[in-house]
Formats: C-alpha cells, sequence, structure tokens
C-alpha cells in the first residue's frame, strides 16, 4: 500500500464503566469490561496508525481522549442515533473516508489492504458477523447513506449494504470480522491476536478462563 488521500476514522467512545461492553458483566465487573474496551481501542488506533492514511480522525463520544490519539484528529460526537451521528461524520470530512469502529481489535491493515488497492471504487463494506458492520468506506462521503438506516439489528448489515447498492454504488466486500460484544467472543477474538493488548487485557481480567 503507498500513501492515500483517504482519511481513515474511528468510531469510538470513551471507556468508562458501565457506558461501554456492558454484556461483558457480570462476568466482568463494569471497571473490567471498560478495561477490556480500552485495549480494544488501543489496537485499533494502532491499525489505523500503521494505514498509509492522509488523515486520521477520532470520531469521539467523550471527555477524556484515549491513549493512542495522538496524530488524530478529534470530530466529537452529536446527538441522535447511531445513525444520524454516522451520518454527520461522512457529511463532515472531505475526500474518500473509511470508517471503522473499536469493537475489532483483530483487525489489521491486511484486512483493509482492498481499500487502499482500489480507491476508486465508490464504496467498500465491511460485514460483521453478527449481522451489523465493522466498516464502511465512501469515495464521495454522504450522510445519506447512512440516515435511517437501523442500528444494532441482526439486519443491520444487509439494509446498509442495500441502501449503497440502491443508490447505483459500485461496492465492494472485505472480509466478515466478529464484533466484540460478548464473552465468548472476546475469547475468540483474542485467540486470533494472542500478542496484542486486547488479549492481554481479557486475560488480565478471567485469568483461567480463556481456552
Amino acid at each position: 500500500m503507498t500513501t492515500s488521500d483517504i482519511t481513515v476514522a474511528v468510531v469510538a467512545k470513551e471507556c468508562l464503566p458501565g457506558r461501554v461492553k456492558t454484556r461483558l458483566t457480570p462476568a466482568l465487573t463494569p471497571e473490567g469490561a471498560a478495561r477490556v474496551a480500552a485495549a480494544s481501542l488501543a489496537d485499533t488506533l494502532a491499525t489505523v496508525r500503521a494505514l498509509p492514511a492522509a488523515r486520521r480522525v477520532l470520531f469521539y463520544d467523550g471527555t477524556v481522549l484515549p491513549d493512542g490519539a495522538g496524530g488524530f484528529d478529534v470530530i466529537h460526537q452529536t446527538t441522535g442515533g447511531l445513525d444520524e451521528r454516522l451520518g454527520a461524520l461522512f457529511d463532515a470530512v472531505d475526500g474518500p473516508t473509511l470508517l471503522v469502529g473499536m469493537d475489532t481489535p483483530q483487525v489489521g491493515p491486511a484486512d483493509l489492504a482492498p481499500v487502499f488497492d482500489d480507491p476508486e471504487r465508490d464504496a467498500w463494506f465491511g460485514p460483521a458477523e453478527d449481522g451489523g458492520f465493522w466498516s464502511l468506506y465512501l469515495r464521495d462521503p454522504d450522510g445519506a447513506h447512512l440516515r435511517g438506516v437501523p442500528m444494532s439489528q441482526d439486519d443491520t448489515g444487509a439494509v446498509q449494504f442495500r441502501r449503497l447498492t440502491d443508490a447505483g454504488l459500485d461496492v465492494g466486500t472485505l472480509g466478515v470480522l466478529l464484533d466484540v460484544d460478548t464473552v465468548p467472543d472476546a475469547e475468540r477474538v483474542a485467540a486470533l491476536v494472542p500478542d496484542s493488548g486486547f488479549a492481554a487485557a481479557l486475560h488480565a481480567e478471567t485469568v483461567g478462563s480463556l481456552r
């Protein structure tokens, strides 16, 4: 991959106990879940720093910035549903933009390489195992492609993908990744990246439970 004109944005929230990864409790304490979420975000930011992006953005819901946010422009999230907030992001940026979530710490540059190899494609879509999506690229950002898409449902990804194709966009598909929502999800992801900060954080909170 060579240096591109692509902006890469990570959508994230401040990792406060009781506000992030609540489905990891009660197996983990709220504080432990927050530490695991923070490690997931840190690994994601590290991956984005390794990409040949022209600009890196942290699309952030929170006050205290996370470790690893140096070099990222911060755009604070607006109010409203996730579809409205993501729509606002794609309206706020200029030029080709790649969105990445914070819940797939196993993502690496190779997973996103197709976008940088073919940035002239109208869109790239990264489906998640749970029916959502973990990444979205738009060559010509337009929040209208996201507003009105029902989020956090098992058909969110299908609806979003259809929204793009119905708009006449040529959409490429990235690999399917697993979002970390539950402890079994977290264990599966940690096994994929055993040397990651995420795996270390999960192990510290669940000593003896990793299989």
